[in-house]
């Protein structure tokens, strides 16, 4: 079966530069973009049913820059003036610079690992006697506690957003060669979309071992798997896919 359209179910790259729009043109393949999820911050009552105490903690642990802007967000709407002291253990350096948004940057004090919690936790011990705060999502990887908990970091885990399915009625009478998703909650939001599903001859290209899982738990078939050694991304995985389907 020759590809010829790909729904990839993120939001579209900035910019006239990404490595889809390579692909699209090497292979003369239509390639669109759609958010499958979407994120909704908690409101400052529901945050308080948590009984979490912001004060209390002198560090912040920030996993990506969506936990930045809900983080500054619910101390805004609660009140909770951030003091200057507070420290900030980001997941990579992106999200650290991302800080300057809300803060002066060069007078915090802000450290940062190099991608996974695994890298910023090294970073955190040096750092041991913080009391740490983890703005979160209500649908948390496990890793992510399971590493601070391993480690023994004091932290408290605060809800600050929530991940929900996006419309996307609008694509029902629409069809694609290959469906592209990233995350469980993807799954999910196509089910909650389209309760009928049928895979037929759909390929469904999953990345990583948590994506493909739910594929394979909502009896989906799984076509393309990322990363794997001979494609450690989506684009690699997706082009090694069409490859083999010229091939037939």
């Amino acid at each position: 079966m020759a590809i010829k359209s790909i729904l990839v179910s993120q939001p579209k790259p900035e910019g006239d530069k990404s490595p889809y729009y390579d692909l699209a043109d090497k292979y003369k393949i239509k390639i669109d973009f759609r958010p499958f999820i979407k994120v909704e911050g908690i409101d400052a009552k529901e945050f308080r049913t948590q009984k979490v105490n912001m004060a209390e903690h002198t560090a912040v642990i920030l996993t990506s820059k969506i936990a930045a802007d809900h983080f500054f967000r619910i101390a805004e709407e609660t009140r909770f003036e951030v003091p200057e002291s507070m420290k900030y253990f980001c997941i990579s350096e992106a999200v650290a610079k991302y800080l300057q948004k809300f803060i002066a940057y060069r007078k915090r004090k802000i450290f940062h690992g190099t991608q996974t919690i695994e890298q910023l936790a090294d970073v955190m011990k040096k750092h041991k006697q913080e009391k740490y705060l983890l703005p979160c999502t209500d649908i948390l990887r496990d890793s992510i506690p399971e590493t601070l908990i391993d480690q023994k970091f004091n932290f408290t885990k605060a809800v600050l957003y929530r991940t929900v399915a996006a419309d996307l009625s609008d694509l029902e009478d629409v069809y694609y060669d290959v469906l592209v998703f990233f995350s469980p909650g993807g799954i999910e939001s196509l089910f909650k979309n389209f309760p009928d599903f049928k895979q037929n001859t759909t390929a469904i290209a999953a990345f990583g071992a948590t994506t493909a899982s739910a594929v394979l738990r909502n009896k989906l078939r799984l076509d393309v798997s990322a990363p794997h050694p001979k494609a450690p991304s989506m684009v690699g995985a997706i082009e090694l896919f069409i490859k083999e389907q010229l091939k037939k």
